[in-house]
């Protein structure tokens, strides 16, 4: 009894001992859990005779071992692609990021509004060239994410030390300079081609000089004097004269209403918005009005100045045959409203009252685009007017030609002295010849 007791507890040490050794380290792989699951998998016993009727051949552990490393291999084959497809999706969310903000999307896309809603007002026609409009749309994109990526890159220093910018993908090192200028690059060049193939060259040479003016010009005068707002204004009042190019192929007044609208209302945008972020400007090292003006009146008094300067552009866009006489009451108190906000805040000038003014500004261009849109006159009647107008001048002038030739001519005097201005006492000789 004594001796069996103790082969039994031998022989059981022995089989827990050689099955722990068996089993894989579960620190050291992963999946180590479910082949432990298809090796302790319990079957019913198949007998001699079953097997013989089925004709199965072999051991079962064998096939038990091909199922189990079979079973391992892929799921080890699954996991790292999953991981691979994760940690591409990871990287390619991450470049999408740092370029939607090296572009300032959100900016890109109103600077693509205001071109769009030139090339509709640069049409004159109820048809609306939809490709033309979405190829001028597209360079317009692009032309904007370049120049607004290079802006980036020459003041990483400067949005390094401003907290509203200091999480930039540059100064934070998500991307590098490198990887920057070769997208700012792409896209600059392939905004210009797209532009120069699919609408015309004044449209292409436009987005150019734009693109020029803001990287090369507008943003080193940002560290140097404060008529980088001014020269900021003209960049802005571009786009929209880029779309009427690309629509028409041509300049004309016409096309200059919507970009004095835009440089205009600029002026009281961004000194709303100097004065709000006067520190983050004064941190970053940059110029502007607002620095020189501590009172803030000076800014306050520009602002003013520049709303009372869009009060006219209503009633020159119905002179001039762009839009219907609707529209004139429209942006007269259009005008007005973001006039009286910036009265107010040159009344008293206090953070409150230039956040006002400044989401009266965000408020006054789409609403003035859109009633641009919906008054606008097309150039068929513009034609028919004129076509009319001439017909009836031509008309009149042959009636005129046939009474003076049934006139006859009234001898005259070889010489007749008359007064004529400037110069009343110097006689003005005419002359008559039969």
């Amino acid at each position: 009894m004594w001796r069996r007791s103790v082969v039994s507890r031998f022989s059981s040490r022995i089989s827990v001992s050689s099955s722990s050794s068996s089993l894989p380290n579960p620190r050291l792989i992963p999946w180590s859990r479910e082949l432990c699951a298809v090796n302790s998998f319990s079957q019913p016993p198949i007998s001699s005779e079953s097997t013989a009727k089925l004709g199965i051949s072999g051991n079962r552990s064998d096939a038990n071992k091909v199922f189990a490393s079979s079973t391992v291999a892929a799921t080890a084959t699954t996991g790292d692609i999953s991981s691979r497809v994760a940690s591409m999706a990871g990287l390619g969310h991450h470049y999408a990021r740092c370029y939607w903000e090296l572009s300032k999307a959100r900016l890109s896309m109103l600077v693509v509004a205001t071109s769009g809603t030139g090339y509709i007002l640069g049409t004159g026609n109820a048809a609306i060239d939809f490709a033309g409009l979405c190829y001028t749309c597209a360079g317009t994109m692009m032309i904007a994410a370049s120049a607004n990526s290079l802006n980036q890159i020459f003041e990483i220093s400067n949005d390094a030390k401003m907290k509203r910018t200091m999480l930039r993908p540059l100064p934070s090192g998500r991307i590098g300079v490198p990887h920057a200028v070769a997208w700012a690059t792409i896209a600059g060049a392939s905004g210009a081609c797209l532009l120069a193939s699919k609408t015309n060259m004044l449209a292409a040479g436009l987005a150019s000089a734009n693109l020029v003016l803001y990287a090369f010009v507008y943003t080193p005068l940002k560290q140097l004097h404060p008529i980088n707002t001014w020269v900021g204004a003209v960049v802005g009042a571009i786009p929209p004269l880029l779309g009427w190019a690309a629509a028409s192929g041509e300049i004309s007044l016409n096309s200059m209403i919507l970009p004095a609208a835009l440089y205009f209302w600029q002026i009281p945008h961004f000194m709303a918005l100097a004065h709000l972020c006067r520190n983050d400007y004064a941190a970053g090292g940059y110029k502007m009005l607002s620095l020189f003006d501590p009172s803030g009146k000076r800014i306050a008094a520009v602002a003013l100045r520049n709303c009372f300067y869009m009060v006219p552009l209503g009633f020159i866009s119905y002179d001039w045959g762009l839009t219907s006489s609707w529209f004139c009451l429209e942006s007269t108190l259009l005008t007005l409203a973001i006039a009286a906000t910036a009265f107010s805040f040159y009344r008293d000038r206090t953070m409150q009252k230039a956040r006002k003014m400044f989401h009266a500004s965000l408020l006054f261009l789409p609403v003035f685009m859109s009633g641009l849109l919906l008054h606008r006159v097309s150039n068929d009647n513009q034609q028919q007017l004129v076509e009319d107008n001439e017909a009836g001048l031509s008309n009149s002038a042959s009636n005129e030609v046939k009474t003076q030739r049934r006139k006859k001519p009234v001898a005259q005097p070889p010489v007749a002295y008359a007064s004529a201005a400037p110069f009343p006492f110097l006689p003005a000789p005419s002359y008559y010849s039969p």
